[in-house]
C-alpha cells in the first residue's frame, strides 16, 4: 500500500500551505490571548469551499476523502495555526460524517449544504462529566413524548465551539441502560437545534488554544423532532463509531502538523543562535534530538495515512487509527518539547510561538482519547491479551 501523496493531494497541501500564509503566527498569539474566535480564518476556509472536503459533491461538498481532509488539516496545523486553526473547522469536517453514511437523501439535503456553506455552525456533543470514554454509561436521556419527537434532559462535558454554534451532533440514551441486552444498545444520535433557551452553555476555563472555546452543556427539557434522528434508535452508538475513527485520523494528522511546525521553528533557531562563536545546531546535542523529532513524526504520519486509506476503502481501521492517534500524539509532544529545549529561555517567551504550540500539542495527546485507553484497546484487539477495564 503506497502511503506517498497523490498529486491531487499533494495540490491540497500546497494550496492550504499558501492559504495559510496570510495568517500570520502573531494572528494566532493574538487570538489566542483574546480568547477570540478566528473568524477571519473560518470564514476564508468556506469561501474556499474546504469545510466540505470529505462530504459528497451533490450537497456542495468536494467528494474527497478523509485522507485528503488529514492532508488538509495537517497543514492547517502546520502552518503556525496549531489547533487554533484546526479546531475551529475540525468539527464541520469529521463530525457529520454520520449523516454522511446514515442520513436519509431529505436529511443530507437539509444538513450538509449548510454545513458547508457555514450557515449552521455545529458542536459535537458526546462527552459527558460522569462518563468520560466510558460512553456507553451516558446519562443524557432522549425520551418519547406524546405528540412526536423526544424531550431530552443531561449534561454535556468538552463540548468545543458550542458558544457560537447553532446545531450539534447530539448522543443521547433512548432505552434505559438496564433494559437493553448490550450496554452499546439503547443509544440514539441526533442532529438538532442547538436552542438556547433550553441549553445552557458555559464555558470551560482552560491551559490552551483559548481561541476556540470549549464547554459545559446543560440541557433541559430539549424537544427534538423525530426527523433529528440519524439512523435507527437505539442504534446511535454503532452510528457515532464512524465519526470517531475519522476524528482519531485528524487528530493525529493535527498533532503531527503542530509537532512540524516546532520542528522547523527550533531548526531554523538552531542554525542562527550563535554561541561560543558557532551555531548551536553544529552541537549534536542539539541536532540528535532534533533528527529523532523529525524521524518519530514521519513514521507516525505513515500509520495516520494508512488509517485514512483503509477508512476512504470502507475497510475496518479501529487499530491503525487508534495506532496513528497515539504516536502522533506522543510523538508529536516529544517534538514541541525538544524545540522548547532548543531555544532554551527564549523557548519559554510567546514571541516565538514555541510555548504556544507545546501547550495545544497537549489536547491531541489527551483527547479524544487518553494514551493509556489506547494501548488497552490496542493490547485487547492486536495482542489478544484479557480486557482490562
Amino acid at each position: 500500500m503506497d502511503f506517498s501523496l497523490t498529486p491531487d493531494q499533494q495540490n491540497v497541501r500546497d494550496t492550504i500551505l499558501k492559504h495559510c500564509q496570510q495568517f500570520s503566527p502573531e494572528y494566532w498569539l493574538q487570538h489566542d490571548h483574546d480568547a477570540e474566535f478566528p473568524q477571519e480564518f473560518f470564514r476564508s476556509m468556506v469561501d474556499g469551499g474546504w469545510l466540505g472536503i470529505a462530504m459528497p459533491s451533490e450537497y456542495g461538498g468536494s467528494g474527497l476523502g478523509i485522507t485528503e481532509a488529514a492532508v488538509m488539516m495537517q497543514a492547517v496545523a502546520e502552518s503556525g495555526a496549531g489547533m487554533s486553526g484546526a479546531s475551529s473547522i475540525h468539527i464541520p469536517v469529521f463530525s457529520v460524517q454520520p449523516v454522511v453514511l446514515f442520513g436519509t437523501p431529505q436529511q443530507k439535503q437539509r444538513i450538509l449544504p449548510r454545513v458547508v456553506s457555514g450557515e449552521d455552525r455545529v458542536c459535537f456533543a458526546v462527552t459527558e462529566p460522569n462518563a468520560g470514554l466510558n460512553t456507553t454509561e451516558i446519562k443524557t436521556r432522549a425520551e418519547r413524548r406524546e405528540g412526536g419527537g423526544y424531550l431530552v434532559n443531561g449534561e454535556k462535558i468538552w463540548i468545543s465551539t458550542a458558544q457560537g454554534a447553532t446545531k450539534m451532533l447530539l448522543l443521547a440514551r433512548t432505552t434505559p441502560l438496564e433494559q437493553v441486552k448490550r450496554k452499546t444498545e439503547g443509544l440514539s444520535l441526533f442532529y438538532t437545534d442547538l436552542d438556547r433557551a433550553k441549553v445552557e452553555v458555559r464555558l470551560i476555563h482552560k491551559m490552551g488554544r483559548h481561541a476556540v472555546d470549549s464547554n459545559m452543556l446543560f440541557i433541559n427539557d430539549l424537544v427534538v423532532p423525530e426527523e433529528d434522528r440519524i439512523g435507527e434508535e437505539g442504534q446511535g452508538f454503532k452510528i457515532l463509531l464512524h465519526g470517531l475513527n475519522p476524528e482519531r485520523v485528524l487528530v493525529a494528522a493535527e498533532a503531527i502538523g503542530i509537532g512540524r511546525a516546532a520542528l522547523f521553528r527550533a531548526a531554523r533557531y538552531a542554525r542562527e543562535r550563535i554561541v561560543f562563536n558557532r551555531p548551536i545546531g553544529m552541537n549534536q546535542g542539539i541536532q540528535h534530538p532534533l533528527a529523532k523529532c523529525w524521524a518519530q513524526l514521519e513514521a507516525a504520519n505513515l500509520m495516520v495515512m494508512k488509517a485514512a486509506t483503509l477508512f476512504d476503502k470502507g475497510q475496518d481501521c479501529g487499530v491503525e487509527a487508534n495506532t496513528g492517534k497515539y504516536l502522533a500524539g506522543e510523538f508529536a509532544f516529544e517534538a514541541c518539547h525538544t524545540a522548547m529545549l532548543t531555544l532554551g529561555g527564549m523557548g519559554y517567551a510567546q514571541e516565538y510561538h514555541i510555548e504556544r504550540l507545546l501547550r495545544e500539542v497537549l489536547i491531541p495527546r489527551t483527547a479524544p482519547v487518553s494514551p493509556h485507553m489506547i494501548l488497552n484497546f490496542l493490547a485487547e484487539k492486536v495482542l489478544e491479551l484479557p480486557k482490562s477495564y
